[in-house]
Formats: structure tokens, C-alpha cells, sequence
């Protein structure tokens, strides 16, 4: 992989995050535990993650001296990044002890909300990304 493709991930990297930040800071501003550093840190790593799953089948189909003996699987992939985000997310909901009411759960819904855009982000759909973090506001602000 040459410098180019790993700047324009970096890039791509940047801009989730940027996009994360603006999803968590809806989160911070009215004092929910999933903030933008939460958001910024899941949107990167979400188009990392995907970034990267290209990049590693095609460094593997050069080592194996084929495409042929490497098998990807892109889906699998956003299964394995809306498995682990869905763990973090479970992490912060909670039920209140005095209200018996589960607590957080707009917070864990956005968290999985911006692993999807930063996939958008890593697979190059920029507008289907910034359309989601202004729905995503909308939605919650409503």
C-alpha cells in the first residue's frame, strides 16, 4: 500500500472522527455519559476498521501470489464492528433504581449510529455520512 492510499484513509480516519464529534456533542451538551470523545473515538476506529479490511485482503493476495487463495468478505466486517460498538453501547444503558425505567438508551443507540457513519465515511458515501449526523441531531434534539 503506498503513502497516497494511507493518507487518504488518515483522511478518511479525520473526518470521521470530526463527524463523531459533532454526533457526541449533542450527547455532552445535556450531560449524557456518552460524550464527543466517545463518539469521535467509535467513528474513527469504525473507518478504520473498514479501511483496513480491504487493505489487509489485498496484502494478503499479494504474499499468497493470488486472489484467488484470499477470500474476503465485506459484510463480515460491519458485522464485527456493530458486535463490538454493540458492547459499548450495552454498556451504558442502565436501569434507574428509583424509577425502575431503563436509562441511556438514546445514548447506546447513537454510539451504534456513528459506527455507521464512520463506515459511510471509510467506504466514501461523505454526504451519506453528513446526512445521518444532521438526522441524528435532529432526532435527538427533537
Amino acid at each position: 500500500m503506498g503513502l497516497e492510499n494511507q493518507i487518504i484513509i488518515l483522511g478518511k480516519v479525520a473526518l470521521a472522527i470530526l463527524l463523531g464529534g459533532l454526533m457526541g456533542l449533542e450527547r455532552e451538551m445535556i450531560g449524557k455519559p456518552t460524550g464527543m470523545r466517545t463518539h469521535m473515538l467509535i467513528a474513527g476506529a469504525s473507518t478504520l476498521f473498514a479501511a483496513m479490511g480491504s487493505v489487509i485482503t489485498n496484502y494478503f493476495a499479494e504474499v499468497t501470489c493470488g486472489t484467488e487463495l484470499v477470500r474476503s468478505d465485506p459484510i463480515r466486517v460491519i458485522q464485527a464492528i456493530a458486535l463490538g460498538i454493540s458492547f459499548i453501547g450495552a454498556g451504558t444503558i442502565m436501569q434507574h433504581p428509583e424509577r425502575r425505567k431503563v436509562i441511556y438508551l438514546t445514548s447506546a443507540a447513537s454510539i451504534l449510529f456513528t459506527a455507521g457513519v464512520g463506515i459511510a465515511v471509510a467506504v466514501d458515501h461523505f454526504l451519506v455520512a453528513i446526512g445521518c449526523v444532521a438526522i441524528v441531531w435532529i432526532v435527538n434534539r427533537g
